[in-house]
């Protein structure tokens, strides 16, 4: 018979995945960006805040804080280089006030991982204490982070669309959400339960909303389409009216 851990692997290695696909997601943005030379009006929030949260897990899976946590410190340690080196790029395809800006955020969140993790060690001498501690500081950045897509569901309700929310990550994510739940409830971990739950409550409000808005997505771009249609359309026949020796050319009057 399979045991619960063996059971609890397989699910982490499943849920290494479908959050590495996550991390992944932004490469496009990215190259976008290689090839344009600038950030354009993108931020750097999203990726330092994930950076702050992947640091926190890293030291939570630790065997000094939480023991028997290897899959938490690999798909975490994977997620800060993936982190680092999007920031990398924004900082090399940013100027002025938006370099400094977040090279100060960078620091700040490297010297906060570091000054927790000096307190943690030094000051609370059991693992359930310094799981504590660090736990419910993963749970509050974590949440932040799942919650980051209500902005965009407020977006899809307002407009009635769903273009701007692809249906590939929103899926990716309730996966992702499942299997970090699972794997948490299997050998039960309330500080990894709470915010994966809470990502397996926003991914389904996702796809429900996906479900309810697609029809009018379709029928919104088709619209935009015979707009641009009947635009070109007006923009030749004022070139033609305004070039007519076009038409009598046409017409063989040369």
């Amino acid at each position: 018979m399979v045991s619960p851990d063996t059971i609890r692997t397989a699910i982490g290695v499943v849920g290494n995945g479908t959050a590495l696909v996550l991390f992944l997601s932004p490469v496009p943005t990215f190259i976008r960006i290689w090839k344009k030379g600038s950030v354009e009006q993108y931020s750097a929030v999203p990726y330092v805040a994930t950076l702050l949260n992947c640091m926190m897990w890293v030291l939570y899976g630790l065997p000094a804080v939480h023991p028997h946590s290897m899959l938490v410190i690999t798909i975490n340690g994977t997620g800060m280089a993936i982190e680092l080196t999007y920031i990398a790029l924004f900082l090399a395809f940013s100027l002025g006030a938006v370099r400094r800006r977040v090279l100060l955020l960078l620091a700040a969140e490297v010297a906060f991982v570091a000054a927790v993790a000096a307190l943690v060690l030094n000051l609370a001498h059991t693992h359930e204490r310094r799981s504590m501690i660090v736990g419910i500081l993963c749970v509050l950045f974590g949440t932040g982070m799942y919650a980051a897509p209500l902005s965009v569901m407020k977006m899809v309700i307002q407009t009635k669309s769903v273009e701007y929310m692809p249906l590939f990550l929103s899926l990716a994510s309730l996966v992702n959400g499942i299997c970090w739940t699972a794997y948490a409830l299997i050998r039960f971990d309330l500080y990894i339960t709470i915010p994966n739950g809470l990502g397996v409550m926003f991914a389904v409000a996702q796809l429900i909303l996906y479900a309810i808005y697609y029809k009018s997505t379709q029928q919104i771009i088709e619209a935009r389409k015979r707009k641009a249609v009947a635009m070109t359309d007006v923009e030749s026949g004022a070139a033609a009216k305004n070039n007519p020796s076009s038409g009598a050319a046409a017409n063989g009057r040369y």
